[in-house]
């Protein structure tokens, strides 16, 4: 299939338009007043819409999300629950007349599940007292479906007291006899496994799904997408660890009918990641992604679909060069709506049961769809310009119709900049896509610094989306160009280019970054004495790889890096290991590409952030780097929340951090056109 091009967006909206003549900046207080809509659900009719919507509380420092209901026409909107509450997971009864979700009130110990009926007056009622709490949630015919975290072989009266022993304990330990032991900021207690369960829709007793069948869901993260149950109650299909090995899980699909006390592996012969099981509507198909190469997460997926007669399986995707993921299955189970990372962008396209591929929407990022029995499709869109919307999509021609008002008066009053694609010449002269920022009032006539920032993964991609931890327009309106340059290793630009950069993590990139600065120095809007960098996770890797190498910039932004592979042991992954081989066995891999190798050329001025929580790149990696350039006399400073995770989440902490690298930049890089 043709790839799909990459337009110049340079204040496409007539709204961002109006946005620009305003007068306030994005600041990160701004950020923090939006209304953050999350993905929607629909009534099998079509008529009525659902979407939580969260606001934060800055004096508080907490957020609440609510419930609120859409019609199709975008001519209503209202809340469904009370506000200052935390709510998820809007599930819609088979016949659209009552609504579940997952909050957690009153007197609950953990999130429950809560009816709401839609066709009248009434209080969302509980339907569930699990003491180890419910989530991923499921309606299907007269029961809901859930999973839990359980100690097996215990009763629901045993597990409350086991928990309220736990939290009496004056022992804080933990222990683990094998892998996992963490995943991404919190600890996994080994003695805890994660099953499905069911309860009838009218109440009543609880039965087990998964546990009667020796599998447990996946040891580190359980969803939704996790499970799927056939229409018609009888069948589950699973995620499970098809083999003993912990440390390096074979994640495969599992068949069962219920009841049964027996599961059947679909997926054996696969030593890659099989998920995200979904019977079509009409009973016949189960479809699934899977991946080939273990190891490498960024493996393009693809979409496989098995004939339930007579088990015959059909990859259906494979000359596709794009990764299947965020499907729902049309009504008449004729295919699929997803949301597609593209070339920078994330797309709503509708691939047909026979494999036929077709896109829906262009510019500007489309999250997970949701689609009714009618036909209506409705899903969020956002851009660098404007947070997330609710929208109905024609799914012909891709014209959106607004269901929601929310942010409009905050961002009327805001002056954005503008942005657009460029494409240059990186590593080896192949193409690199880059995003491109201007502050608001650009005047191409002056010069103005550069903030060079550096995306993680590293497979993942920066798309036309906003983003509210290192927003773009943000760092833009503190006077500067911002850039996010989607190098080699980036995700949506084919199997190729993600994988390029395996086992090197190093060079590709790095080039593709330094290649970038090369192509702002040769445009006269730009100051290349005022050139500043910045990235994340293995965005912070890469710019302690720039800290170790020659380059243009007059200070570094380093936050939760990957400073030293072999400390990358201690974390919830390891870096190469399942694919390439440990530290100990291939040394040569790791000393080329460890940043911690390259100290002796440290000499730029460095911020370095790192949380506490952080298991995903343990918070020791910021420490070893602050000490390496303290020890060699480089300017720099260390930041450390030990409430934070991987991520800034924390309002409060988020504005600090921001100030602190407004602080941090306009130090080495006088903000604004001169």
């Amino acid at each position: 299939m043709k790839k799909v091009g990459i337009t110049l967006l340079c204040s496409l909206m007539p709204l961002a338009s109006a946005m620009a003549e305003a007068g306030k900046p994005l600041s990160v207080d701004v950020l923090w007043q939006l209304n953050r809509i999350g993905s929607p659900t629909i009534s099998p009719d079509g008529d009525q819409i659902i979407a939580p919507v969260t606001q934060y509380n800055v004096d508080t420092d907490k957020g609440a999300t609510q419930l609120w209901l859409f019609d199709e026409n975008g001519k209503s909107q209202r809340p469904l629950t009370a506000a200052g509450l935390r709510v998820s997971e809007p599930t819609f009864s088979p016949d659209g007349t009552t609504l579940a979700f997952v909050s957690k009130r009153n007197d609950d110990d953990a999130g429950q599940i809560y009816l709401l009926p839609m066709n009248g007056p009434g209080e969302a009622q509980r339907l569930t007292q699990v003491p180890t709490g419910v989530y991923g949630i499921k309606w299907v015919g007269d029961y809901l479906y859930f999973i839990s975290r359980i100690f097996p072989g215990k009763s629901w009266d045993d597990m409350a007291i086991q928990l309220k022993a736990d939290k009496d304990n004056k022992v804080s330990a933990h222990q683990w006899n094998a892998l996992p032991y963490s995943h991404f900021d919190h600890w996994l207690d080994e003695d805890k496994q994660a099953h499905v369960f069911r309860i009838p829709a009218k109440g009543g007793e609880i039965e087990a799904v998964t546990g009667p069948l020796n599998h447990e869901l996946p040891r580190n993260y359980q969803s939704a997408g996790s499970y799927d149950i056939h229409p018609d109650g009888q069948w589950i299909a699973f995620n499970a660890n098809g083999w003993d090995n912990q440390v390096d899980p074979n994640l495969d699909i599992f068949l069962a009918r219920i009841g049964s006390g027996e599961a059947v592996n679909l997926t054996p012969n696969n030593t890659a990641p099989d998920m995200s099981p979904m019977f079509s509507p009409d009973g016949d198909t189960l479809a699934y992604t899977r991946q080939r190469i273990a190891g490498f997460y960024a493996d393009t997926a693809n979409l496989v679909l098995v004939d339930l007669d007579d088990k015959a399986e059909k990859e259906i995707t494979t000359d596709w060069d794009r990764s299947v993921g965020n499907l729902t299955w049309t009504a008449d189970s004729k295919g699929f709506y997803a949301a597609i990372d593209d070339a920078g962008t994330s797309r709503l396209y509708h691939i047909s049961a026979k494999g036929k591929i077709k896109p829906i929407t262009g510019d500007t990022n489309f999250g997970a769809p949701a689609v009714s029995k009618d036909g209506t499709l409705v899903a969020t869109n956002d851009s660098f310009l404007y947070p997330a919307r609710l929208v109905k999509i024609n799914p012909r021609n891709g014209n959106t119709t607004r269901l929601d008002t929310f942010n409009d008066d905050i961002m009327k009053e805001v002056a954005l900049g503008s942005y657009e694609s460029v494409t240059y010449k990186g590593y080896n002269g192949q193409d690199i896509q880059m995003w491109v920022h201007y502050p608001p009032g650009f005047d191409k006539s002056k010069k103005y610094p550069l903030m060079m920032l550096v995306h993680g993964g590293p497979h993942n991609a920066i798309t036309d989306g906003f983003h509210y931890r290192w927003n773009a327009q943000t760092f833009a309106s503190w006077g500067y160009v911002t850039a996010w340059p989607n190098f080699h290793g980036s995700s949506g630009f084919g199997q190729d280019f993600a994988d390029a950069i395996n086992p090197d993590w190093k060079n590709k990139s790095l080039e593709d970054v330094l290649k970038a600065a090369d192509w702002f120095k040769a445009q006269p809007w730009i100051d290349s004495d005022r050139m500043v960098a910045g990235g994340a996770s293995y965005g912070g890797y890469l710019t302690s790889i720039i800290l170790g190498s020659e380059h243009p910039f007059k200070a570094l932004l380093i936050h939760a890096a990957v400073y030293n592979m072999y400390s990358q042991m201690s974390a919830d992954f390891a870096v190469h290991s399942t694919r390439f081989g440990h530290y100990w066995e291939k040394p040569e891999i790791y000393q080329s590409i460890s940043p911690h190798y390259f100290a002796g050329n440290f000499n730029t001025p460095t911020l370095v952030i790192h949380g506490q929580l952080d298991y995903r790149v343990p918070v020791g990696q910021g420490f070893e780097l602050f000490r390496t350039l303290q020890s060699r006399g480089v300017e720099s400073r260390m930041i450390y929340f030990p409430d934070e995770n991987h991520w800034i989440m924390k309002p409060n902490n988020s504005i600090y951090w921001y100030n602190q690298v407004e602080d941090w930049m306009t130090k080495f890089a006088e903000p604004g056109g001169r």
